[in-house]
């Protein structure tokens, strides 16, 4: 591996420190000069950095990392809490960006607007990953779900956020912190196993990638598409990060919000096949022909959720 993986975590967020915790504790971490004027550890290949606050808004940790330790991020893993007005106690995934917001607007969450930084390849075999370590010991009270695209920091890198949600009651719930690090463990190959969720240009040419427009927040299609085996998911977009003007003025938001994901999950799947599904219900007749009419031109095949997975299925026999 030419590089390094960086898992950034936010010491003012007890949800974070504590996933950051017990990873620590796992095996021995080697504690380098700080970083920034901040705490850095390394094991094997991966690298900790321990922030201030208002992680959201630490835009360019790849770069900034790279500056002041001449080690090349590949990838960065942000565990973190989870907000929501519901106060529903879960667990979480997602990639991050705001690729719908005006491009002179400035992002009340972080990140940069019309931009989805590249999300992580490892989002699907994580979330399989996290489902069957809750299966092995489940928390009482939660639940698990996947979350749509939303909020910073801006990084040029595949990135995902591991959360526990979703009040200040449950962030520093040690068993959901302790389950979350247990996901990172494994799926980074600490344990003297395979990673999981890496890709291979050559070795995964040709997989579909799925990238979800229209649902709700907590990414409906890809929870249940994700589960299926061999399923790589890219950026998924609620219905309000595809926002339309009138049937006569339509805008160009939810065109730039589309283009922004498609450009960025083919960056993180190098010789995949993205392709999209488009949740009907969440759109007027007028705005699914004008997706589908954009996707058909920038060729992003539309596909619907049973033949995708028997393309998924049909390309792994072909192996």
């Amino acid at each position: 591996m030419d590089g390094v993986i960086l898992i950034a975590v936010n010491g003012d967020d007890i949800a974070s420190f504590n996933q950051a915790k017990y990873l620590l504790e796992k095996d021995t971490w080697h504690q380098l000069d700080d970083v920034e004027g901040h705490k850095a550890y390394r094991y094997e290949h991966v690298r900790m950095w321990i922030l201030p606050g208002r992680i959201l808004w630490e835009n360019h940790l790849d770069k900034r990392w790279d500056t002041a330790t001449h080690e090349t991020v590949l990838e960065v893993i942000f565990p973190s809490r989870h907000a929501a007005k519901s106060g529903t106690p879960c667990l979480t995934l997602h990639p991050i960006g705001v690729p719908h917001l005006e491009l002179n607007s400035v992002p009340e969450f972080g990140g940069q607007s019309g931009v989805a930084p590249p999300p992580s390849t490892r989002l699907a075999p994580w979330w399989r990953l996290l489902n069957e370590k809750w299966l092995e010991h489940s928390i009482p009270d939660f639940s698990l779900s996947l979350e749509v695209t939303h909020h910073g920091p801006l990084l040029e890198v595949p990135c995902l956020f591991i959360e526990v949600g979703s009040t200040q009651e449950y962030w520093p719930h040690e068993e959901a912190a302790k389950l979350l690090s247990d996901v990172i463990w494994e799926g980074l190959g600490l344990t003297g196993n395979a990673e999981i969720g890496s890709w291979d240009a050559h070795r995964n040419l040709s997989h579909p990638v799925l990238i979800t427009l229209g649902g709700g927040h907590y990414a409906p299609k890809g929870n249940k598409l994700g589960s299926e085996e061999d399923v790589w998911l890219g950026h998924m977009l609620a219905n309000h990060s595809i926002p339309f003007g009138t049937s006569e003025n339509p805008g160009v938001l939810w065109r730039q919000s589309i283009d922004a994901v498609v450009k960025s999950t083919k960056q993180a799947f190098p010789e995949g096949s993205v392709v999209a599904t488009v949740e009907k219900k969440s759109f007027k007749g007028w705005q699914r022909e004008l997706i589908y009419q954009h996707l058909e031109s920038i060729s992003i095949p539309v596909v619907r959720s049973k033949p995708f997975l028997e393309m998924v299925k049909s390309r792994k026999q072909n192996q």
